[in-house]
């Protein structure tokens, strides 16, 4: 029997001509696209073009000055997120500007597709964030049903490049959009501004199968570049996997690009999982050196405990004190963000009580 050499993987998939043009035309089954014809097979050759000399960034430019290789040609699009980037931290570091608040609602229902009703979650996020604005903070919120909702809305998964050597994995992700593949319109270069910008962050999501949605986990894993990533790609000439193999061995020092920010976490379920999430989430953001809210800035709990499901918004309706909980967690939030402003070390819970004590 023939040894195997585990380490080369499989070979890569490259697609026949019919077989791409197959898929890349099932885009286009509408039949308002019958009378474009002559158009769209103009369209599909230079897709294919793009597709078979794997022109992932085809638009570039010269890294410049600040860059290992200042003659290292970059991805445009990488470049401007980078722009947007630093554009954030510079909010983020103003002390005379309001200090803000990121938002995020987990949850992939929505009332603007199937099911065609808004998420328990979604509820929870609008009552959190008047706490915010009173309490003279700017709320951003990211809603990320609108993966599930809106058109052009993607969040690819991660190619996992930090286990082949931590500096192959850059700040912010390089790994998209990659036009041969047709892996556009990729979320997350909008999103880490967001996390750049925010002194706080709180994240509302439900239980599904004991773990997070998957819009959720596809934006935890896209953050792994947050972490310890690597700033300038010109550093590996791109995905030098050698390069970046050297780079760590020589020392990687690990920048934590979200270090210091707090967060809070608000998990509910209807019958298992909530508090496994919870403590899931808050073991993520701690890696990452993010702080917690404390005591009442996390909190997991279930609405109609084993209940129907089609009375859960009922459930909510009635459910005071975890109404009273969202608010808690907010201002716990809300109060730890202000307190690490000032320098002061205290409970941001302190004053608050909780609505079921047993």
């Amino acid at each position: 029997m023939t040894e195997v050499d585990v380490r080369k993987g499989m070979p890569p998939v490259k697609l026949s001509r019919e077989e791409f043009e197959s898929r890349y035309r099932s885009q286009f089954v509408d039949p308002a696209f019958a009378p474009r014809k002559r158009e769209l097979d103009a369209i599909v050759g230079a897709a294919w073009d793009a597709y078979s000399f794997s022109r992932k960034s085809p638009v570039t430019r010269k890294a410049g000055v600040g860059f290992a290789d200042p003659d290292y040609d970059l991805a445009v699009d990488w470049l401007a997120t980078r722009t947007a980037i630093l554009e954030a931290q510079r909010r983020h570091d103003d002390a005379g500007a309001p200090p803000r608040i990121l938002v995020i609602n987990g949850s992939a229902r929505s009332e603007h597709t199937c099911p065609g009703e808004m998420s328990k979650t979604w509820r929870m996020v609008k009552l959190a964030e008047p706490v915010f604005v009173e309490m003279g903070f700017a709320v951003d919120i990211l809603d990320l049903s609108r993966l599930t909702s809106e058109f052009g809305k993607n969040i690819h998964p991660c190619k996992s490049c930090v286990s082949t050597a931590m500096p192959l994995c850059h700040w912010p992700c390089s790994c998209y959009p990659n036009y041969s593949l047709g892996q556009t319109s990729d979320w997350m270069n909008e999103i880490y501004p967001l996390w750049v910008a925010a002194h706080g962050i709180l994240i509302v999501t439900p239980v599904n199968w004991y773990h997070v949605p998957g819009g959720l986990k596809a934006m935890m894993d896209r953050l792994v570049c947050a972490d310890g990533g690597n700033p300038d790609p010109t550093s590996t000439h791109g995905k030098k996997a050698a390069e970046a193999k050297a780079l760590e061995l020589k020392g990687w020092p690990y920048p934590r690009h979200l270090a210091g920010r707090h967060f809070g976490l608000i998990v509910h379920g209807d019958s298992v999982g909530a508090e496994g999430v919870r403590r899931m989430l808050s073991d993520w953001l701690t890696d990452m050196h993010l702080n917690s809210a404390g005591r009442f800035g996390e909190t997991d709990g279930y609405i109609g405990y084993m209940e129907q499901y089609a009375t859960s918004h009922r459930e909510l309706d009635e459910d005071r004190a975890f109404q009273q909980e969202v608010l808690n967690t907010a201002k716990a939030l809300g109060r730890a963000v202000k307190l690490a402003r000032s320098g002061r070390f205290e409970d941001p819970g302190a004053e608050l009580s909780d609505p079921d004590p047993k």
